[in-house]
């Protein structure tokens, strides 16, 4: 038996999620449906109608910008983690050179 080789990772515009999570709201067609007419997993296409629902606040979450917020907290946080280490290594290493 062969194996399938995975699908490399596509990115999507926010745009373009809007309009499939729009085709999906309006109940026309399945979500199964509109997956398989644009080349997309189920799965994906599910967690954009979820967002765009959080979006538009009829549902409980984070919003895009939220989660963009929160992202980029995350990641200045991270660099502050690293700058305060890199400052006790070399206020530990100038602290030995004085001795």
């Amino acid at each position: 038996m062969g194996k399938k080789k995975p699908r490399p990772r596509r990115s999507f515009t926010p745009e373009f999620k809007a309009e499939i999570a729009e085709l999906c709201r309006r109940g026309d067609r399945s979500v199964g449906q509109v997956a398989k007419d644009f080349d997309l997993t189920e799965t994906a296409v599910r967690d954009w109608v979820k967002q765009a629902e959080v979006d538009v606040g009829g549902r409980d979450g984070l919003t895009s910008s939220e989660r963009e917020e929160l992202a980029a907290l995350r990641r200045e946080n991270r660099r502050l983690r690293e700058d305060v280490d890199i400052l006790k290594r070399a206020t530990a290493f100038f602290a030995k050179e004085t001795r």
